[in-house]
């Protein structure tokens, strides 16, 4: 496989940062698509697929988060072009027949709460972790946070679903002079082992 450059690391990873300040330029409808068409195609186990994505950029659906929020999230989710909502199915399982066509994955679920939990919640993880990638190389900037209440998301997006929240994230074009230092990051062998 070829590799990515190195302007390709700097614009996923090595120069990316958290932002907490946003520009006023908006985020189109065909950026979000583009975003979501790189983010699906990363994997998932049994392709299975579990994040629901809200797209939060309306005042109404502003409004309707902000009583969620951490006081410390509130104003920068508010200022933000969108803050995208990353949930999980709890019933993914009952799409497995047309996303795992080579076995019967549903029966690997089906009845099964606990299995059912941590793999929407794993994967769904991964698809929000792969989410940020993806807005990186679509040319935006990032705010990943907890920060928030669950159950009041949950209460006023997905009240009567299989919809879990899980965490959020801003989007958007990031203002420079509200980004904080760089933080400080472990190296190889603090963390790492090869067995």
């Amino acid at each position: 496989m070829p590799t990515l450059d190195l302007a390709g690391r700097d614009l996923l990873f090595n120069n990316a940062r958290t932002h907490n300040g946003w520009t006023a330029e908006p985020v189109a409808d065909a950026t979000l698509h583009e975003l979501f068409d790189l983010m699906k195609m990363a994997p998932t186990s049994a392709n299975c697929s579990p994040a629901r994505l809200v797209f939060v950029r309306s005042p109404e659906a502003k409004a309707k988060l902000a009583p969620a929020l951490s006081a410390g999230n509130l104003d920068k989710s508010m200022a933000a072009p969108v803050t995208v909502i990353i949930a999980h199915d709890l019933e993914f399982h009952e799409k497995l027949p047309r996303l795992f066509p080579h076995a019967d994955a549903r029966s690997w679920f089906a009845g099964k709460e606990e299995h059912i939990r941590t793999t929407a919640f794993r994967n769904g993880t991964l698809q929000g972790a792969y989410l940020i990638i993806a807005a990186r190389a679509v040319g935006l900037d990032c705010g990943p946070m907890s920060g928030f209440d669950n159950a009041k998301v949950d209460a006023a997006f997905f009240a009567g679903t299989p919809l879990r929240s899980n965490f959020l994230c801003n989007l958007g074009h990031g203002d420079p002079a509200k980004l904080l230092a760089r933080s400080p990051r472990f190296d190889f062998a603090d963390v790492c082992t090869i067995a």
